[in-house]
């Protein structure tokens, strides 16, 4: 296994697990929602996230410890804020909205809508490429979500709870889009400011609209949950970002819905149902899909400097300013020279080229 093969098998993984984190931390949430308003729950599980998140780099800082990926940079925070104004912010609001005005089925579809635009933004706007076994892997994944949160006795209608929850899926998919673009940043300071501004924008928010902060027990379990679910869910997300492109890895994160309802189904007791099995089979081959695409072709690769973790392959063949100990992976300002060649390569960092 080459080294384009093990970074791409690195960011499949990050991209479950990310999905797996918060496929988990949904039915752990749902079980404060009686204790907590919708809204201060929001901002409670970003506020764990950016709290733990932050603890961990002042510990790390502490100890001398230095992150191998770049710090955030002057030109990232347009980027980094316009996807905390999306994905922290609005999107909260909006689902907050959504819900209370939304029946809970017609909710849970709607959801589905997130990687569809995650990948729509993509594909149109940042003109990451796309062929038809991965839009067919996508359509199969989203799919099998859809079956997973169908049901077939409700009778929903399009309202403006339903409008406002399909809003909310678009911040996430602008948001998506944005965090691509400072995915070669340090991942844990990126979900550690996004968790905190987000977290105190909505706390407050609930707080001065008449909610109440609970007991210490709910409290500690939302933030928690918050920190796994979003802050460490968030990190995976971001280095999926480098290696994948935003379709590929909204598509794999487009399985936590499988992982909720699996686990859901585990704390209750019950028998899964014939639709969880198709749902669960869909997705799978979607993922399939995905996993085993080989996309090769002659790229030309035009004049790039930027700063982020590499090796010396062969993308990075240059000459270094400053006196390098030979150690690998390392962290500078580089300039990627013009060059042509072909290789099996994804919509990564280095490759977010024209077809």
């Amino acid at each position: 296994m080459n080294a384009k093969q093990l970074r791409l098998h690195a960011g499949v993984g990050c991209a479950l697990l990310a999905a797996a984190l918060f496929g988990a931390s949904t039915p752990f949430a749902k079980s404060l929602v009686g204790e907590i308003s919708p809204l201060l729950l929001a901002g409670l599980l970003y506020a764990g996230s950016g709290l733990g998140l932050s603890l961990w780099l002042l510990g790390r800082r502490m100890a001398g410890r230095v992150s191998g990926d770049a710090p955030l940079a002057a030109r990232d925070l347009p980027w980094l804020s316009g996807a905390v104004v999306f994905g922290g912010v609005l999107a909260p609001a909006l689902l907050m909205f959504g819900l209370q005005h939304t029946a809970a089925a017609d909710a849970s579809l709607l959801l589905n809508l997130e990687s569809v635009l995650t990948a729509v933004i993509a594909w149109g706007v940042f003109r990451e490429n796309v062929d038809r076994r991965i839009f067919i892997g996508m359509m199969v994944i989203v799919l099998g979500g859809v079956l997973l949160s169908w049901n077939p006795q409700a009778r929903g209608s399009v309202s403006w709870g339903a409008l406002s929850i399909a809003a909310a899926c678009l911040c996430w998919a602008v948001d998506n889009n944005l965090t691509r673009v400072v995915s070669s940043g340090d991942p844990v300071q990126i979900a550690a400011i996004k968790g905190a501004v987000a977290g105190t924008i909505n706390v407050s928010l609930a707080l001065a609209l008449g909610a109440s902060l609970p007991a210490w027990g709910p409290l500690l379990g939302a933030a928690t949950i918050g920190l796994l679910g979003y802050g460490v869910s968030l990190v995976m997300f971001v280095l999926a970002l480098r290696h994948l492109g935003t379709a590929r890895t909204g598509a794999y994160f487009s399985t936590a819905p499988f992982v909720g309802a699996s686990l859901s189904l585990l704390l209750l007791g019950e028998s899964p149902t014939t639709m969880f099995w198709i749902a669960g089979g869909l997705m799978a081959a979607g993922v399939w899909l995905h996993v085993s695409e080989r996309h090769t072709h002659e790229h030309t690769h035009e004049d790039l400097q930027h700063d982020h973790r590499h090796r010396h392959d062969a993308h990075h063949q240059h000459e270094h300013d400053f006196e390098w100990d030979g150690a690998e992976p390392h962290t500078h300002h580089h300039r990627h020279r013009p060059m042509t060649h072909s290789h099996p390569h994804y919509p990564d960092m280095h490759h977010r080229h024209r077809h």
